[in-house]
């Protein structure tokens, strides 16, 4: 595949109304390209004006992106991609959450609508790149002939881990701008230009659910109160009622609602019995595990045992292990010391050194 980075001149950029896009959009500026910022409404506007400045897409962020579009002198557009994130992020948000796993809707609006509804709609509109505001690098290599993710150079705001699902195509028709940047020197550059969100706080809750209530959100959303059920522990036995699976997570051992002799964490969810399993915190670790839904990066494969580094959940720290493709879609990794509370439904992510492998979602 060539590399077309060098003679690309017109760029979309995702303005999610927040500092981090904004500065990508005038470094794209500065480059040279051609830009146009867009701004996405995920939600009906019954949504938008339940979000909150610790989410994004809300009125204001539209506001603010159009503001900074101005500023540069860029044209600015609203892209209503809502029916698309309904079926490919809360749709699939809501079932995992049913069937007893923890997803990450973050990794799938990036995966389904970011990098393919979007660069889709880049290029069939006549853009040669995409680019965003995330902290991570993409790098191509001569020799192997492949595009490579990598981490950013700020550790504190690196992105890599949710951006593992992209494909070799979308990395050749991405821009990173702020990988090299650090977040104190792209707020700088915010204020230097006079950017109305420069001192803007970073999204953190979930957008479509601000208020972090996710129980609450599925209950809304699917109409049906999640039912009561037992509190079990490894032997079965009963050790109190539950107000509903989708309520817990694993690891969790505050809001159990129970008074037991000893400290007791969530450990497992099971929606055919509608049981959540409790253990003490020694029997939340475990050394393998299997993930499917696989995505690769540096390689189209993986051979034979490699030695890796992973991740199981976006702020965990890398951990050595060894890692075998055992099926067209599945991995299985061993890690050298037993990880704490590896959840079904969150990304697994391998890196090798500063380069994502891959990933997949655990099973």
């Amino acid at each position: 595949m060539a590399d077309t980075k060098n003679t690309t001149k017109k760029a979309v950029i995702a303005m999610s109304g927040g500092v981090d896009s904004s500065v990508a959009a005038l470094l794209m500026k500065n480059k040279g390209y051609e830009c146009i910022g867009v701004t996405l409404k995920l939600f009906n506007d019954d949504d938008i004006n339940r979000c909150n400045e610790r989410t994004c897409c809300s009125f204001d962020d539209v506001q603010d992106a159009k503001q900074v579009a101005y500023a540069l002198g860029i044209p600015h557009y609203v892209f209503n991609f809502s029916d698309e994130f309904k079926d490919t992020v809360i749709k699939r948000f809501v079932d995992s959450y049913l069937k007893g796993a923890t997803p990450n809707p973050c990794i799938d609006c990036n995966r389904f609508i970011k990098f393919q509804k979007l660069i889709h709609r880049t290029i069939v509109t006549g853009f040669d790149v995409m680019a965003t505001g995330h902290y991570a690098r993409i790098e191509y290599d001569s020799g192997s002939k492949r595009y490579l993710l990598k981490k950013a150079f700020d550790k504190t705001k690196e992105q890599s881990y949710v951006l593992y699902a992209m494909t070799q195509e979308q990395l050749a028709r991405t821009e990173f701008p702020l990988g090299e940047l650090t977040k104190d020197e792209v707020r700088r550059i915010a204020e230097e230009n006079g950017f109305v969100n420069a001192k803007k706080r970073d999204s953190q809750d979930i957008c479509f659910v601000p208020d972090s209530d996710y129980a609450a959100f599925i209950e809304g959303y699917t109409g049906i109160k999640s039912p009561k059920g037992y509190f079990v522990d490894e032997n079965g036995n009963i050790l109190g009622e539950h107000n509903g699976i989708i309520r817990y997570t694993i690891g969790q051992r505050k809001g159990l609602g129970l008074s037991l002799k000893k400290p007791m964490y969530v450990c497992d969810k099971d929606p055919v019995t509608n049981t959540v399993k409790l253990c003490e915190n020694s029997g939340l670790f475990e050394k393998e595990l299997t993930a499917s839904d696989i995505n690769l990066i540096a390689c189209d494969s993986i051979q034979g045992r490699v030695r890796l580094t992973a991740k199981i959940r976006y702020k965990h720290p890398e951990q050595p292990c060894f890692v075998e493709q055992i099926g067209e879609d599945k991995l299985h990794v061993v890690f050298d010391e037993p990880q704490r509370a590896i959840t079904k439904g969150q990304a697994l992510v391998l890196y090798d050194g500063d380069t994502v492998v891959g990933g997949g979602t655990v099973d």
